[in-house]
């Protein structure tokens, strides 16, 4: 009887992938880049640490597509960021992959033609390309660690990283974290639920062994310290909001039962909008507003906002996509943003230099 073949059955091929070594000597981290990785993580552990009075904002593109639209808000935010640095520490948020409820584009890495090419060895270089250009600026970047094994291809050039949503309850998602060498905000879960987002805080902050890549592309077991710069973001769910008073003294309390640090970075976006962009900025002022009013907790914002409002389709024909704006979720402008960051600033100028004294 001929022998039938009982491994990769479904596998079509196996295609080489560079090494994170070979990538890193591709695009190598330079000293201007590196300089501005370390002062963005710095400044995001003192805010956590409560050593700095300063509030963080990652704010920018749902996800990058194309890196001159890109590249063009990061320049605008850098200007921006100098305006504000006083009162506010801004972080871009530059997103290359996308989790997916069933199908759609996966983002820059995997496809980054657009086009099911899924060319994701040069997608990999392209991201990291994109991110030395940013730091290159002086800007910080901040990214969601989706797969596994690309902190090793790009964790160098990140500053904060968000574990999304749909990944918080991961085993997988919460050992990697606990290797990461940023800060990490754990999503509440997609209904809403906090839980989630706590136990793999508290996992993330333990050592762990599991299997990943070094440096040179080889499996090995990864054995890692933990990591204590966890924190809960909380983004809604379940078309429902959780960024108010009484959803945050909540949160607190899940927080002081668990022992940990009450850390909590509001997204202005997803449900807590109502995937409106229009009301991410009504977010943003009330939770402004809760700071000015007293809150102890809420350390940092996120803003998903591009050079053009909205989100439009991919098209068959790339070359008539709107330069600027999403492809994935809907932000707000950069008019919008920048008054959205300006507001803020003029609000707690003079209120974070006391926050927390008597």
């Amino acid at each position: 009887m001929t022998q039938q073949p009982l491994e990769n059955v479904r596998i079509g091929a196996f295609d080489l992938m560079p090494s994170p070594e070979e990538i890193h000597a591709r695009v190598p981290l330079s000293e201007k880049a590196s300089d501005t990785v370390l002062a963005g993580r710095e400044a995001v552990k003192a805010i956590l640490d409560r050593k700095d009075p300063r509030i963080f904002i990652v704010v920018g593109p749902c996800s990058i597509h194309d890196p001159v639209a890109g590249y063009d808000y990061a320049r605008r935010l850098k200007k921006l960021a100098d305006e504000v640095s006083d009162t506010l520490v801004l972080v871009m948020r530059v997103y290359f992959e996308k989790p997916r409820t069933s199908t759609g584009w996966k983002g820059y890495i995997n496809d980054p033609y657009m086009d099911d090419s899924f060319h994701i060895e040069q997608g990999m270089e392209k991201a990291r390309a994109f991110l030395l250009q940013v730091n290159e600026l002086g800007l910080p970047a901040g990214t969601e660690a989706l797969d596994p094994i690309a902190p090793q291809y790009l964790g160098d050039l990140i500053a904060w990283t968000a574990i999304g949503a749909r990944t918080s309850e991961s085993q997988t998602h919460r050992e990697m974290s606990s290797g990461l060498s940023t800060p990490v905000g754990f999503k509440n879960a997609t209904d809403g639920d906090i839980v989630p987002a706590i136990n793999a805080i508290k996992s993330a902050a333990s050592p762990h062994s599991f299997l990943g890549i070094n440096m040179q592309g080889r499996s090995a077991i990864v054995r890692t310290q933990g990591n204590p710069y966890g924190h809960v973001v909380l983004r809604g769910g379940d078309g429902r909001s959780n960024f108010d008073t009484v959803s945050v003294c909540m949160v607190e309390r899940a927080l002081a039962k668990a022992k940990i640090a009450p850390n909590i970075v509001i997204d202005c976006s997803h449900a807590n909008s109502l995937k409106d962009p229009a009301l991410q900025p009504l977010v943003m002022s009330d939770c402004v507003h809760q700071i000015r009013e007293g809150n102890q907790s809420i350390v940092g914002l996120m803003i998903e906002s591009n050079i053009e409002g909205g989100n439009q389709p991919i098209p068959e024909d790339l070359s008539k996509l709107k330069y600027g704006c999403s492809v994935t979720d809907a932000c707000v402008d950069w008019p919008t943003t920048e008054t959205m960051i300006r507001k803020a600033r003029d609000v707690l100028k003079d209120i974070l230099p006391n926050r927390g004294n008597p």
